[in-house]
């Protein structure tokens, strides 16, 4: 049946084949395909794999003289007559159709859509469902929906699939669209080897896509979307497990892990260590010393002391001879490592050395004189590391922080600038949940901070509503006359740097001359230059100024410990990891710190992120919460990490992960080149880029 229905939609001369464009296909014009394009469908392979979100069962009936009120309903009836009127109050037009059945009666009506008084005939049977209420004539279905019986029902007495949206496009367009070209599922090649299906008791590929589009009925059509995330999964498990043992096998640079040196180092700190530093310090010091090269996460909540950790494994590396590069996304973050491991390391012999855009060109020339000559075992920088000249004659351990802000191949770059295949240690303060890091760093160990270091306090954080701003600026002035400081952050409304710029410049405007005129107001944006940026930020470092004001496209992770209020306005706009990372450069001293959380609009799922900010200080619970908000399927770091998207697989679904990496390893461990089956082999070029396999 389905060849036959694609040979309906398809005019004749065209080939049908999975990457066929949508708009060749007979129904679907080129507005039509501009919105699907909306929904990230341009081919027909798309389209079969846009999966439903739901079903919705309507085929349960009910005669007309069981009918309850207050319920949706679905009834098998026949058209008696049809008529439409305009209502007298509000100037809409109703429909109405008298319906019967096995001589019982009952009302349907439509609001503002004439059109259904000439679709609707006497005499025509209908599959009808909705909501029913009880009214002067009697049982009435209030615009339900409606489909003529017959051989091809799709939407109506049936099991019908309901899919993501958007504006022009239904699921009732999508299901008329869908349906007939499921003939092609059988083109669709089956990337999953037919020893693991059959051991996994898992349909074919076609089967699949048949069944989750036309399901015979639930059990069968959650086995279908089972189908789906196994391959989904398993592909991603195999790639990860591919690029671990090439990176196994590869000579790495060891660095022998001397324990009376770190002991000598912790000794020197003017703090004590957590115990997540001790064992996240020890996890790495181990890795350095192992035959493979080192690829290890570290996370941990903002200010959970993760440099520290960093500054340990170069002196470590420095101490058997090689060099460590330290590369941040932007040039004040890198400025703030650098003076953080300059306190930590110059007095154990390894001063950092700093290369960064707005570096001289004279210092720049001596800084790659050193490094090329390996008279510098340390430097630290932004980009300016993976440029043409940069060489390092031995370089050992590469840090980056917040390797998301990076693409593969610059990571990769950074790698390989000795030649050689140094050690890797990634650090985020947007902690991933341990059930997702084990999926989406399948190839990666992981280390985790949780504890913050002793003599924090957690930051106060508040949602101030319209009504309380004044009160909030009171209370920022009484913070500065105790001789404190405050941030304030302005949204980015639109992915445009000039537009947050002109609005931060604005609130500086207002804020200096209208709400804190008698204190010393700052500005940072992103359109000044690095030099101007640098310059501003350090006077406010200094206490030179009371407030900054920033835009969201400025990373503030300078250390400001006198900085004791951040101001985060229309914070409803802002991811809870951005929240909780601004929230973050205050609550680093001894003083109690707050976070004040303006509100500029109602938006429920805006209310909920600060609601979720403002009731836990940890970036893991967070964390956590975001997956509930959002789903694991809209997580930016899958995007940031450039994997495919996950159609039906969740990454969250531990049990179906634990299954698909044993597959996985099976696998590899008979099949190590994927030589065995061809369709697997292929699906690896969706993630070479993403985890650096050949």
């Amino acid at each position: 049946m389905s060849s036959q229905l694609v040979s309906l939609v398809t005019p004749a001369h065209v080939p049908l084949d999975l990457d066929l464009p949508l708009q060749r296909i007979t129904g679907i014009g080129p507005r039509q395909a501009q919105k699907l394009e909306k929904l990230g469908l341009s081919t027909v392979r798309d389209l079969l794999f846009h999966l439903p979100r739901r079903y919705e069962d309507t085929r349960e009936t009910v005669p007309l003289r069981a009918l309850q009120p207050g319920i949706v309903q679905t009834a098998h009836v026949r058209v008696r007559n049809v008529s439409s009127r305009r209502s007298p109050y509000k100037k809409m037009v109703l429909v109405e159709a008298t319906l019967e059945d096995d001589g019982a009666v009952a009302t349907a009506v439509w609001f503002n859509q004439p059109f259904l008084a000439r679709q609707l005939q006497p005499g025509m049977e209908l599959m009808v469902s909705g909501k029913v209420e009880m009214s002067r004539t009697g049982m009435t279905f209030r615009s339900p929906v409606f489909e003529r019986t017959g051989r091809d029902q799709h939407h109506v007495g049936t099991l019908a699939p309901i899919y993501p949206e958007t504006q022009g496009i239904t699921s009732r367009f999508l299901r008329t669209r869908i349906e007939p070209l499921l003939g092609l599922a059988t083109q669709v090649p089956d990337r999953l080897p037919p020893s693991i299906r059959e051991a996994e008791g898992l349909m074919p590929i076609a089967e699949a896509l048949y069944q989750v589009h036309v399901p015979d009925d639930l059990a069968t059509a959650a086995r279908a979307r089972e189908r789906i995330a196994f391959e989904e999964l398993f592909l991603l498990q195999v790639a990860a497990e591919r690029a671990r043992r090439r990176r196994m096998s590869e000579p790495g640079v060891i660095v022998g892990y001397d324990i009376e040196l770190a002991r000598r180092f912790v000794a020197t700190l003017p703090f004590k260590l957590t115990d997540g530093q001790r064992v996240a310090g020890h996890e790495i010091l181990t890795d350095l010393a192992a035959p493979g090269p080192m690829n290890r996460l570290l996370q941990g909540d903002v200010g959970s002391g993760k440099t520290v950790v960093a500054a340990l494994a170069a002196l470590m590396t420095h101490h058997a001879g090689f060099q460590t590069a330290v590369m941040a996304p932007t040039e004040i973050l890198a400025r703030q490592h650098h003076a953080t491991l300059d306190k930590l390391l110059t007095q154990h012999g390894l001063p950092p050395r700093l290369l960064v855009g707005s570096t001289s060109a004279a210092a720049r020339r001596e800084i790659l004189a050193g490094l090329a000559g390996g008279h510098d075992s340390l430097i630290v920088g932004t980009h300016a590391l993976i440029e043409d000249d940069v060489a390092m004659i031995n370089l050992g351990l590469v840090v980056v922080d917040e390797q998301h802000r990076f693409g593969v191949a610059q990571r990769r770059r950074l790698r390989q600038t000795s030649g050689a295949m140094p050690n890797y240690l990634a650090m985020t303060a947007t902690p991933i949940p341990r059930s997702l890091s084990n999926t989406l760093y399948g190839d990666v160990d992981l280390s985790e901070l949780r504890e913050m270091p002793p003599g924090r306090h957690p930051v106060e954080t508040r949602v101030i509503p319209p009504e309380a701003r004044d009160s909030a600026y009171e209370f920022v002035r009484a913070e500065v006359r105790k001789g404190r400081q405050a941030f304030v952050i302005c949204p980015l409304i639109e992915e445009s740097d000039k537009l947050g710029a002109r609005s931060a410049t604005a609130e500086f405007e207002r804020l200096s001359t209208t709400v804190f005129p008698d204190l010393r107001v700052e500005l940072l944006h992103g359109r000044m230059p690095a030099r101007e940026k640098t310059e501003r930020m350090e006077r406010f470092v200094r206490g030179d100024a009371d407030v900054l004001v920033a835009t969201s496209v400025v990373e503030v992770g300078v250390d400001v410990p006198n900085a004791t209020t951040m101001v985060i306005e229309g914070a409803e706009r802002f991811g809870l990891a951005q929240l909780h990372q601004f929230r973050g450069r205050v609550g680093r001293d001894q003083h109690q710190s707050y976070c004040l959380l303006f509100e500029g609009g109602i938006d429920e799922e805006g209310s909920q992120r600060l609601a979720a900010v403002a009731a836990t200080d940890s970036g893991f619970e967070l964390a956590e919460r975001d997956l509930q908000l959002r789903g694991p399927g809209q997580l930016v770091g899958l995007r940031q990490h450039g994997l495919p998207e996950m159609l039906a697989a969740d990454l969250l679904d531990v049990a179906l992960g634990r299954r698909t990496k044993q597959a996985a390893l099976a696998w590899l461990d008979s099949d190590p080149d994927l030589s065995a089956w061809k369709p697997l082999s292929d699906a690896m070029n969706g993630y070479r880029a993403v985890f650096d396999i050949d």
